[in-house]
């Protein structure tokens, strides 16, 4: 169980930290009260030292208030997650923990030592406790300004001991609003497919490597297996809620769209695909209510709309050539595809309704298009530079476009994270494929998977997206 105690206010999550846990909305941060001989006004949001540039953060470990090996690793743990998820955003400068030594550890998460911290050029620092308790751990966190001495920004949880990663993760996303009124992915999730447990599968053309769906946190830890099927399951994709993934499955023999309702142990399909009818790369509408796909029903390879329920099945695209890999719009209003009726594979946009085609790449090879999240209006895609891809971003409105990856191996499958700030992609960078995020601006590019082969990364929404 974990509980979040802030301003009187309670959040109380039935179970074990979990999937589920990890993906619930806090309440929203509110002001601490000062004690009396602090002014009354206090200064919510701490800027940096010099104007323009960002505030510098310093996140010591967390105090171990318990003697314990459980408390003393949570709380180390704690420390040092939190650090790296307020680094990730890059909205703060954050000072190396390795310069800590030089202030003495403190003895409670009161006793901060401000004029320390300030010789350290820290405009902010984190002060937090962990001590346990009869079900688990207990965390403090508050977030002091360093030059008015005030603490900005308090919380207090209480849960299980078994993932101390989701209280940091918390806590960054809360600070991220807080301070920035911007939408953190601490506690977003990656789902991807792999390789990695080394089955194969025998059929028409000889053994292939079974593949199978996995999810891990953004950063990521916590990887998980998804689907045990014993047979190809394809190119993932969270629906708008984060409570299902639709993917292309070939469980039936032939390719089709597999619906898993991860929470609810539920399977459907929607699509209903035969053997010879095949049905390829679902993408959820914005709102959930539609799940665009590929299809030889008709005979070529075209993209369709179908209701999430399974109903009301319609040809978006009508061409002799091949048209794959749909995404949406933000808004729901158009899809972008890939085509090769120009000669070459390319990137078309088109209406909802089949209206309004239009070509915006004009390159030598471009494949798998993801529309960004508002307030971006930006499409990605993998383009043939070389003997392999790199990762571009068009730009809508400007009509421009850029490359964000530099021919390290080739790069491909891009997915925007839900506040449009970062990718997730395919790499071959280091020999095998594998998953790695970098920011939109082609910098701070990490590594995500280390074993077997990962590809076709999806970013889930951040539970403030999902209205939890």
């Amino acid at each position: 169980m974990l509980k979040l105690l802030s301003g009187g206010l309670a959040l109380v999550i039935a179970g074990t930290i979990s999937l589920a846990a990890a993906l619930q909305t806090p309440p929203q941060p509110t002001q601490p009260t000062p004690p009396p001989s602090q002014p009354t006004e206090i200064e919510l949001i701490i800027g940096g030292a010099e104007s323009g540039a960002p505030p510098k953060y310093a996140v010591p470990d967390f105090l171990a208030l318990s003697n314990d090996r459980e408390t003393t690793e949570a709380a180390k743990a704690i420390g040092e997650v939190l650090f790296r998820d307020l680094e990730f955003e890059r909205e703060f400068y954050l000072i190396a923990r390795d310069t800590y030594r030089s202030i003495p550890r403190a003895s409670s998460i009161d006793t901060v030592q401000f004029d320390r911290w300030r010789e350290l050029g820290a405009d902010a620092v984190v002060s937090g406790a962990v001590w346990r308790t009869d079900k688990g751990i207990a965390v403090q966190m508050k977030l002091y300004n360093v030059r008015t001495q005030q603490a900005v920004l308090a919380r207090e949880y209480a849960g299980s001991a078994a993932n101390p990663r989701l209280y940091a993760h918390t806590m960054a996303d809360e600070v991220h609003q807080h301070q920035r009124a911007l939408r953190g992915v601490a506690r977003t999730k990656l789902t991807f497919t792999s390789d990695r447990d080394g089955e194969n599968l025998r059929g028409p053309a000889g053994e292939r490597a079974i593949q199978e769906i996995y999810i891990a946190d953004y950063d990521g830890f916590n990887q998980r297996r998804v689907t045990v099927g014993r047979n190809l399951n394809l190119s993932p994709v969270w629906s708008p809620d984060s409570r299902a993934l639709a993917y292309t499955s070939y469980r039936k023999g032939f390719p089709d769209i597999l619906v898993s309702f991860i929470y609810q142990g539920k399977l459907e399909y929607p699509t209903q695909g035969t053997d010879r009818n095949h049905n390829f790369l679902p993408a959820w509408s914005p709102d959930g209510s539609q799940i665009a796909f590929v299809s030889n029903r008709d005979g070529n390879s075209e993209i369709y709309v179908v209701n999430a329920d399974g109903s009301n099945v319609r040809r978006l695209t009508n061409h002799p050539l091949i048209d794959v890999t749909p995404t949406w719009s933000p808004t729901g209003n158009q899809l972008a595809f890939t085509s090769d009726r120009s000669g070459s594979p390319q990137i078309y946009i088109i209406g909802a309704e089949g209206a309004g085609l239009r070509r915006v790449t004009t390159e030598s090879y471009c494949d798998r298009p993801t529309w960004s999240p508002a307030p971006f209006n930006e499409i990605a895609y993998a383009s043939r530079t070389g003997p392999g891809y790199d990762i571009k971003i068009y730009d809508i409105a400007q009509g421009t476009i850029r490359q964000i990856t530099s021919g390290e191996g080739s790069n491909e499958s891009p997915a925007f994270a839900p506040n449009g700030r970062h990718l997730a992609f395919t790499s071959t960078r280091n020999g095998k494929a594998h998953i790695f995020t970098i920011a939109r601006d082609g910098k701070d590019v990490r590594q995500v998977t280390r074993e077997g082969n990962n590809r076709y990364p999806n970013w889930s929404r951040s539970p403030e997206a999902q209205g939890r």
